[in-house]
């Protein structure tokens, strides 16, 4: 079974509510992203964003620039659906964040419980590389992972849990650690699961290069629901 499909069945077998990572409130995403915000950031994607609520108070805040992206189609039909009208003002991008060349330019890139799943190096290196080549310097990334307290698997898959100056060195030299957050969540089923939240700044340096089909035919398989007009970066570039 492929990623896809094992993440696809998750969400046609189950409802959202009662996925492990489930938050009716994603309290600890809003303040890190709220602050990027404030700092001028005009646009977020929320990459294995499926079925969460994030994207419901993003569009309240009024930033111009919406995306989520999922690996499971059918995460996302149920954000969709629960938004009803307000989803057409979202790009919905279904798509293996290990294997898209590019999703665009964004000031704000969050990941809540992707990057641990990623035990090869290869699929963290791409992820990376995308980041990399999305948010311009001055532009933030949200990472939050499993912490070194958390759980050994999620989902019936083994995770790579990360502590902040792992995920600082991991990342590179591309981002400087800004700030980090030690979280305690608690599942539907009642279970705690201990995470840590890490707010990077994107630092200045040459992006790394748009790979080609002939470089790696799984690069561009990303599909858009919805295209939005993007907005303008105004993060600042102070260091």
């Amino acid at each position: 079974m492929s990623t896809g499909e094992h993440w696809q069945g998750i969400y046609t077998k189950r409802a959202a509510t009662e996925v492990g990572w489930y938050e009716p409130d994603p309290v600890l995403s809003r303040r890190l992203v709220g602050a990027a915000i404030e700092d001028g950031a005009a646009s977020v994607i929320d990459v294995g964003g499926g079925a969460s609520y994030l994207v419901d108070h993003l569009l309240d805040s009024g930033i111009g620039r919406i995306a989520v992206l999922d690996i499971s189609e059918a995460a996302l039909d149920v954000a969709r659906e629960r938004l009803g009208e307000r989803g057409a003002a979202v790009e919905w991008l279904v798509g293996d964040v290990t294997a898209i060349a590019q999703v665009g330019d964004f000031d704000v890139w969050h990941d809540r419980a992707v990057f641990h799943f990623l035990l090869e190096p290869g699929d963290r290196r791409r992820y990376i590389e995308l980041a990399e080549r999305s948010v311009p310097p001055g532009g933030s990334a949200v990472v939050a992972t499993f912490s070194h307290e958390g759980p050994e698997t999620c989902s019936g898959l083994p995770v790579h849990r990360w502590e902040p100056d792992e995920l600082a060195d991991e990342l590179g030299s591309g981002w400087r650690l800004m700030t980090s957050e030690r979280h305690l969540h608690t599942t539907p089923g009642g279970k705690d699961q201990a995470y840590v939240y890490c707010r990077f700044r994107r630092l200045g340096g040459q992006a790394h290069p748009l790979p080609t089909p002939a470089d790696d035919s799984l690069a561009w398989n990303v599909s858009r629901s919805h295209s939005g007009k993007p907005e303008e970066s105004r993060v600042s570039t102070e260091r």
